[in-house]
């Protein structure tokens, strides 16, 4: 089993940065795919970046593109999200995920259904 924990959001105003932590503990070598999801009040939880961990390859959704960046501490077994240009759309529940089923290496990194482990969500307030 994997186990994700996160941190760092906090409140900001619209044009601030903010970086999201994840750490990863337990089986990390069975984590083919790590996202970054939110959900808002009222609203399904959507994907924001995702990182293929065993191609290198990122992913963004387009509402994210050029503000936000999802890096890794391979030593540390940590996922990061900077986020800048906050927008006051992006106030949410900030949700980290690992994906560690072997076929998950193969389909679209966006579909929450594929991650079998989520960590317990950090609030991202943006004020206008």
């Amino acid at each position: 089993q994997v186990q994700l924990v996160e941190s760092g959001g906090g409140l900001v105003q619209a044009g601030d940065s903010l970086r999201l932590s994840c750490a990863a503990s337990g089986r990390t070598f069975t984590i083919y795919n790590m996202g970054w999801f939110r959900q808002a009040p009222g609203k399904e939880r959507e994907f924001v970046a995702g990182f293929k961990w065993w191609a290198g390859v990122t992913y963004y959704a387009d509402s994210v593109k050029g503000r936000f960046t999802i890096s890794r501490d391979s030593a540390k077994n940590t996922v990061y999200l900077q986020m800048n240009s906050l927008k006051s759309e992006d106030t949410a529940d900030y949700y980290c995920a690992a994906a560690t089923r072997a076929s998950t290496r193969y389909v679209a990194i966006d579909r929450k259904n594929e991650y079998d482990a989520w960590g317990q969500g950090t609030q991202v307030t943006v004020s206008s």
